[in-house]
């Protein structure tokens, strides 16, 4: 064949090739899909119905497809199930919902295949809330310093229990609610916390709302904190000291708990100017603070303080620390410089102390109507005890009352030197002075006689 002709058949061939593409039929595009899934909401723990719907674009269905349906759970997605549609292009799947709202969204995902092309969906399920109850129950009351244990139960109103992390507030008198801590119920609804409350007090739980339950408070829980002991009797009629107060602290350590140390920078301070001042016949140096835990007349332990001579400590001590015991109880221990400055007395206010019933030792100052005579409280080595029911006969009368003079009582007042507290202090070389005469006061003799102004010796002077 020459070039010529070769060029031609070329040519022709092409052409002919050309023609039969142009009359090939072209192939068809995959038909678009829709897809559709819904997720109705309801109570956690009921089940939904998850309802799917694949068509074509002209809402054509597209039956005897299989679909995948995944579900949220965390930051993945699961996969849960897969159906396949109907002839009308229908399908559903059972879910359970979940407690959490996060949980309950669904994927539903069609693959396609050569005839539909692929498409998703995304719902989720709303929940409804459930009504819920949250229960404290305990004992009323509990004894103080023991504890007591406060249960928690958190259901819905069907009974279902209720897991999540609960309030717990306390309220005691003349203070508003206070957030006492946090609880975490378990998988059964339930919680305790063990209290040691230490005072009258009231309770109550408050539940947040969740996804899936409403919140709700409890009721109050009343929870009285009673005393170890029973509360001192008084005859009926006797008088209320006309000083009060504060409410003692509570008791520190175990049993008396007695601590005798130098006197710390603030305590000194505290007595500076009021029971300690310029002349006085003992310095920092000579005294000491006397901590002590007592039986208070209410029948709670209590934390109480005296300062006396270095040399007396351990009898004061020692005899305070025997009474609390044998269970005789003290009405109040505070240091007199808590009374402020007297000027009738030249020192701390031990006519406010005895009005308040307060057993105390060291004070500087002078006889209790006897200006100028010194006292032997301003040595350290004195002691008075409840100062209230065992009143004193001063150089004018009776102090701090006159109704108890001629009473007595078990516990808490003494008119002989065979009283149980006389002898308690008469163990520990604390002698009672003067009787009858000053019936609070005691005396830590040194080489068998009173240390102090020796005109105190055959007349009152406390």
């Amino acid at each position: 064949m020459s070039f010529g002709r070769s060029r031609l058949f070329l040519v022709s061939t092409a052409l002919s090739a050309a023609m039969l593409v142009s009359v090939a039929p072209a192939a068809s595009a995959a038909e678009p899909t829709v897809l559709t899934l819904t997720a109705p909401g309801g109570y956690a723990g009921e089940d939904t119905t998850l309802a799917i719907a694949l068509t074509q674009a002209d809402g054509a269905p597209v039956p005897a497809a299989q679909v995948v349906v995944e579900r949220r759970v965390g930051d993945a997605w699961a996969v849960v199930g897969a159906v396949t549609t109907d002839d009308a292009g229908s399908a559903t799947l059972e879910q359970t919902l979940s407690r959490a709202a996060a949980d309950n969204l669904w994927r539903a995902s069609y693959a396609g295949d050569a005839t539909y092309a692929p498409s998703a969906d995304e719902a989720g399920a709303s929940l409804r809330r459930r009504n819920a109850t949250v229960r404290l129950t305990g004992p009323v009351r509990v004894v103080d310093e023991r504890s007591a244990l406060l249960r928690v139960r958190w259901t819905t109103g069907s009974g279902q229990p209720v897991r999540g992390t609960l309030r717990l507030e306390r309220r005691i008198a003349g203070q508003g609610w206070k957030r006492a801590g946090t609880l975490l119920t378990r998988a059964d609804g339930r919680a305790s916390v063990r209290m040691s409350p230490r005072m009258d007090s009231r309770w109550r739980v408050r539940a947040p709302r969740l996804d899936w339950v409403h919140g709700d408070l409890s009721r109050v829980h009343v929870l009285d904190n009673v005393p170890p002991r029973a509360p001192v009797v008084l005859p009926a009629g006797a008088p209320e000291p006309r000083v009060q107060v504060p409410v003692p602290r509570r008791a520190v350590g175990e049993g008396a708990n007695l601590v005798v140390s130098p006197i710390p920078d603030g305590v000194w301070d505290e007595m500076t100017g009021v029971t300690w001042h310029r002349g006085c016949p003992v310095g920092r140096s000579g005294l000491r603070l006397v901590r002590v835990n007592y039986w208070a007349y209410d029948g709670y332990r209590r934390r109480g303080e005296v300062v006396t001579a270095a040399g007396a400590s351990d009898q004061i001590g020692g005899a305070l620390a025997e009474m609390y015991d044998r269970g005789f109880p003290i009405r109040s221990m505070y240091r007199v410089d808590r009374f402020g400055w007297s000027r009738r007395l030249h020192g701390g206010d031990d006519y406010a102390s005895m009005a308040a019933g307060n057993t105390s030792a060291f004070n500087c100052r002078w006889v209790v109507n006897r200006p100028g005579v010194r006292s032997p409280h301003s040595y350290g080595r004195s002691l008075d005890v409840n100062t209230w029911e065992n009143p004193y006969r001063s150089a004018t009368g009776l102090v701090p009352n006159s109704w108890w003079q001629g009473r007595s009582h078990p516990l808490v007042a003494w008119r002989s030197r065979s009283h149980p507290v006389v002898r308690i202090m008469r163990s520990h070389g604390l002698h009672w002075t003067y009787g009858r005469g000053d019936t609070q006061h005691f005396d830590a003799r040194r080489h068998g006689r009173v240390v102090g102004y020796r005109g105190c010796v055959d007349v009152y002077c406390h």
